[in-house]
C-alpha cells in the first residue's frame, strides 16, 4: 500500500502542483509544521496504542485463566466438603486449598495485583455478583473446617467399630455355643443370641451416621439404645453364668473388655453427632449453591474475552494517518520545490545552467537516495539546494520515522503473538483439565448408580430373609406342637410299660409262691413214697402215684425256674425302657425349649430384616438422587468444555488478526526501502 502512494506522489510531481488538502492555503512553514506535527504525533499514537492493545492481550490472557480457575473451584469445593464431612482428612486440606486459592484469585481480579489490574466494566458488576455469593459460600466451608478435628475422631471412632465388631461377634456367638452345651436355660441362650444381634446392628448403625446425607435421630437413639442394652445384657449374664461354667466365665470376661472399647468408640460417634450434622448441611449447601457461582464465573469469563479488543483497530488507524500525514508532507514539498523552481526560471534564464546543475544533482535523490546533499553556490540556485537539503534532512528523518515505526509494530505483533499462542496453549491445558474433570464426575456418576443397584438388591434380599424367618418360625411352632404330642405320647407309654413292670412283679411272687408249693408238693410225694415203702404191699399203689406226684413236682419246679428267669428278662427290660422313656421325655422337652428359643430368635430376626429392608430402601432412594445430581454435574462440566473450545478459537482468530497486523508494518516498511539513508 506505501509503494503504490509513493508512486501516486511521484505523479504529482510530474503534474502542475495543486494545494494540499486543508492546510493549502497556509504559509509553507505551517504546512510543513501542521503536516510534520500530525505525522509524529500519528506514529507516536499508533506505538502507544499498539503496546496498550500487547498489554491488554496479556492481562486479558490471565484474566481469563483466572476465570478458569474460578469455574474449576466453584465445583471442586462443594465435592471435597462432601468428603470432608466424611472425616476425610485428606479432603480437608483439599477444601482448605481450595478456599485460599478461590479467595486469592477473587481478590486479585477485584483489587488487582501484581499481574494483572482491577477489573473494570461488565467484569466488575459480575465480580461483585460473585463476591456476594462467596460471602454466603465461605462460612459454610469454614463451618466444615472448624469441625476437622471432630469430624476426623468421627471417623477413626467409626472404623474403630468397624474393626471391633467383628471381634465382639465371635465371641459372642462363642458364648451362645459355650451356653448351650453347659445346659444353660432358654433365656440365658436367647439373651446370648441378643448379644450377637447387637454386635451386628451396632457398627451397621455407626456407618449409617456416616454416610448418610442427613442425621435420623432415630438412628442416634438406637445406637445409644443398643449400646446401653448390649452393656446391661453382658451384666445380667456374668451374674447368671457365674456358676455354671468357668469357660463361659472367660468368655463373658473377654466379652467385657471388648464391650468397654466397644461403648468408648460409640460414645465418641453420638459425642460427634452434632457437628456431623453441621458439616452435612453446610456441605449440602455448597453443593446447592455451586451451580449459581458457576454460571456466574461462565459469564466472567465471556466478559474478560471483550477486554482488548479495540486497541489494534485505533492503533492501525493513526499509522494510516500518519501515511496520510507523509503524503501530504510529501506534496507540501514537492509544492515548494516545483514553485521556486518555475519563479527561478521566470525570474532569470541565465540561472538555466545553474539549474540544469543542481537537476544533475538531483538525480539520484529521484532515485529514492537520501544520502547526497544538493551544492549550495553563490548562484541563485544556492537557496533552492539550501532548501533541497534541508527537504532531504526532513525526509531523511521522516523514513527513519517511519522505520523505527515499523520495528517497533512488528516487535508489538510479534510480543502479541506469542501472548496469542501463550493463551492458546493455557486453553488447550484448560480444555484438558475439564476433560478429565468431566471424565471422573461420569466416572463418579456410574459409580453411584451401581451402589444404588446394589442397594435396590440388598433390599429384595432382606425381604426374601424377612418371608424365610417368618417360615422358620411358622416350621418352628409346629415342630414344638410335634414334639409336645410326642412327649405326651412318651408319657403315656412309659406308665403303660410301668403298669407291665408291676404285673411281671406280681407275676414274679405268683411264680415264688407255686415255687414254694412245689417244693412242699416234691416234700410231701417223698414223704408219701416212704410211707408207702413202709406199708409194704399194700401201699404200692400209693407209691406210684407219690412217684408221679414227686415228677410232676420237679416238672413244676423246672417250669417255674424258667418263668422265674423270664419274669426277670422282662422286669430288666422294663426297667432298662422305662429309662429311656425318661430319657426321651427329657430329650422332648430340652428340644422344645431350644425349638421355642429358635422361634423367638427368628421372630427377631424377622424384626431386624424389615427394619434392614426399610434402611436398605431409604439407602436406594438417597442414592438413586446423588446419581441424579452427579449427572447434572457431568452436563456442566460439558457446557464448560464447549465454552473452552469456543475460547481457543476465538483466540486463533486473535492470533490471525496479529499476523495480518504484522504483514501490514512489513509491507510498510518494504514501501520506504527505496529510500537510501546512508
Amino acid at each position: 500500500h506505501t509503494a503504490m502512494i509513493m508512486q501516486g506522489v511521484r505523479k504529482l510531481a510530474d503534474k502542475e502542483p495543486g494545494r494540499a488538502p486543508l492546510i493549502g492555503h497556509l504559509p509553507v512553514d505551517k504546512q510543513y509544521l501542521y503536516a510534520g506535527g500530525i505525522l509524529v504525533a500519528s506514529l507516536i499514537l499508533a506505538a502507544g496504542f499498539t503496546v496498550y492493545s500487547a498489554i491488554q492481550l496479556d492481562n486479558r490472557t490471565s484474566y481469563e485463566a483466572r476465570a478458569g480457575d474460578l469455574k474449576v473451584l466453584s465445583q471442586r469445593l462443594p465435592l471435597t466438603a462432601q468428603q470432608s464431612a466424611l472425616g476425610d482428612a485428606t479432603a480437608f486440606k483439599k477444601l482448605a486449598e481450595g478456599r485460599v486459592a478461590f479467595q486469592t484469585v477473587l481478590t486479585g481480579l477485584t483489587e488487582g495485583d501484581a499481574e494483572v489490574p482491577a477489573s473494570s466494566g461488565a467484569a466488575r458488576a459480575t465480580l461483585e455478583k460473585i463476591s456476594a455469593q462467596w460471602k454466603t459460600f465461605d462460612p459454610q466451608v469454614a463451618l466444615i473446617l472448624s469441625q476437622q478435628k471432630n469430624l476426623v475422631t468421627l471417623n477413626e471412632s467409626v472404623k474403630r467399630i468397624n474393626a471391633l465388631s467383628s471381634d465382639l461377634q465371635e465371641v459372642a456367638e462363642q458364648l451362645g455355643s459355650q451356653l448351650v452345651d453347659s445346659g444353660a436355660g432358654v433365656r440365658e441362650v436367647s439373651r446370648a443370641n441378643h448379644l450377637v444381634m447387637l454386635s451386628q446392628r451396632m457398627p451397621k448403625n455407626a456407618n449409617l451416621l456416616l454416610s448418610a446425607d442427613l442425621i435420623d435421630p432415630v438412628v442416634v437413639l438406637q445406637l445409644e439404645t443398643d449400646t446401653t442394652s448390649f452393656r446391661d445384657t453382658v451384666q445380667v449374664l456374668m451374674t447368671g453364668v457365674a456358676s455354671r461354667s468357668e469357660d463361659s466365665m472367660l468368655t463373658l470376661e473377654d466379652l467385657g473388655e471388648n464391650m468397654a472399647e466397644m461403648v468408648e468408640a460409640v460414645g465418641e460417634v453420638l459425642a460427634n453427632t452434632q457437628p456431623l450434622l453441621q458439616s452435612k448441611l453446610a456441605a449440602n449447601n455448597l453443593f446447592v449453591g455451586s451451580d449459581t457461582l458457576l454460571a456466574d464465573a461462565n459469564q466472567l469469563s465471556q466478559d474478560y474475552q471483550a477486554v482488548g479488543g479495540a486497541g489494534y483497530l485505533l492503533a492501525a488507524l493513526f499509522a494510516l494517518l500518519a501515511i496520510g500525514s507523509l503524503v501530504v508532507l510529501g506534496l507540501v514539498n514537492i509544492n515548494e520545490t516545483k514553485s521556486r523552481a518555475r519563479k527561478s526560471e521566470e525570474e532569470n534564464s541565465r540561472n538555466q545552467e545553474a539549474i540544469l546543475r543542481l537537476m544533475d544533482e538531483l538525480g539520484e535523490l529521484a532515485e529514492g537516495n537520501l544520502t547526497i546533499n544538493a551544492s549550495v553556490t553563490e548562484d541563485i540556485t544556492g537557496a533552492v539546494a539550501d532548501s533541497i537539503n534541508y527537504t532531504v534532512e526532513e525526509l531523511r528523518s521522516l523514513v527513519r520515522g517511519i522505520n523505527n515505526a515499523t520495528v517497533q509494530m512488528d516487535q508489538a505483533a510479534s510480543q502479541a503473538g506469542h501472548i496469542s499462542e501463550s493463551l492458546q496453549h493455557a486453553s488447550r491445558r484448560q480444555s484438558e483439565g475439564i476433560e478429565e474433570t468431566s471424565a471422573a464426575v461420569v466416572s463418579l456418576a456410574q459409580s453411584v448408580q451401581q451402589v444404588s443397584g446394589n442397594a435396590a438388591e440388598s433390599a429384595r434380599v432382606a425381604e426374601q430373609s424377612l418371608a424365610a424367618a417368618e417360615k422358620g418360625q411358622q416350621a418352628v411352632a409346629n415342630a414344638i406342637s410335634s414334639m409336645n404330642g410326642l412327649r405326651e405320647q412318651i408319657q403315656e407309654t412309659s406308665k403303660r410299660i410301668k403298669r407291665l413292670g408291676e404285673s411281671s412283679q406280681e407275676i414274679g411272687e405268683i411264680v415264688e409262691l407255686i415255687s414254694d408249693i412245689t417244693e412242699q408238693t416234691n416234700v410231701l410225694a417223698l414223704n408219701a413214697a416212704i410211707q408207702a415203702a413202709s406199708a409194704g404191699e399194700a401201699g404200692r399203689g400209693f407209691s406210684v402215684v407219690a412217684e408221679e406226684v414227686q415228677r410232676l413236682a420237679e416238672r413244676s419246679a423246672d417250669a417255674t425256674k424258667q418263668i422265674a428267669a423270664i419274669v426277670k428278662t422282662i422286669q430288666s427290660d422294663t426297667h432298662d425302657t422305662v429309662a429311656a422313656m425318661e430319657v426321651s421325655t427329657q430329650g422332648v422337652v430340652e428340644g422344645a425349649k431350644l425349638s421355642d428359643a429358635a422361634g423367638q430368635t427368628l421372630a427377631e430376626i424377622g424384626s431386624v430384616s424389615k427394619t434392614l429392608a426399610g434402611l436398605i430402601a431409604d439407602i436406594s432412594s438417597a442414592t438413586q438422587s446423588q446419581a441424579e445430581s452427579t449427572a447434572k454435574v457431568a452436563e456442566t462440566m460439558q457446557d464448560i468444555k464447549t465454552i473452552s473450545v469456543q475460547t481457543s478459537s476465538g483466540t486463533q482468530q486473535t492470533a490471525e488478526s496479529i499476523g495480518s497486523m504484522k504483514q501490514l508494518a512489513q509491507d510498510l516498511k518494504s514501501s520506504v526501502a527505496g529510500f537510501k539513508l546512508a
